[in-house]
């Protein structure tokens, strides 16, 4: 992945095609109904990116991925620990997509 060029809705959308069956997650923050805020999850690192019981166009079908549109959504590289990806943030959470280098 070339990390000199800028990640744009349509390259995470490209990103998550190409790399469906080898793609993992984690999930570092979420939005919390019981305290209307965005809190840090306990998760312990990557997992495999399960498929969503309820596919939406918001969640490109994984569990834990979830976009806002409207340039809400702030895309990043990720390299660390071997993996190579996409980090996202916005109003909802921030999560990271990621394969194996």
């Amino acid at each position: 992945m070339d990390t000199s060029k800028k990640i744009t809705l349509a390259t995470f959308k490209s990103f998550v095609k190409k790399n469906r069956d080898q793609l993992l997650i984690n999930v570092s923050r979420s939005f919390d109904g019981m305290t209307d805020c965005v809190q840090s999850t306990n998760d312990s690192g990557f997992s495999t990116a399960l498929n969503s019981n309820t596919p939406f166009n918001n969640n490109l079908g994984i569990h834990g991925v979830w976009l806002v549109f409207g340039s809400r959504d702030y895309f990043y590289h990720s390299n660390e620990n071997g993996l190579t990806g996409i980090k996202v943030s916005n109003c909802c959470g921030s999560f990271t997509i990621a394969i194996r280098a």
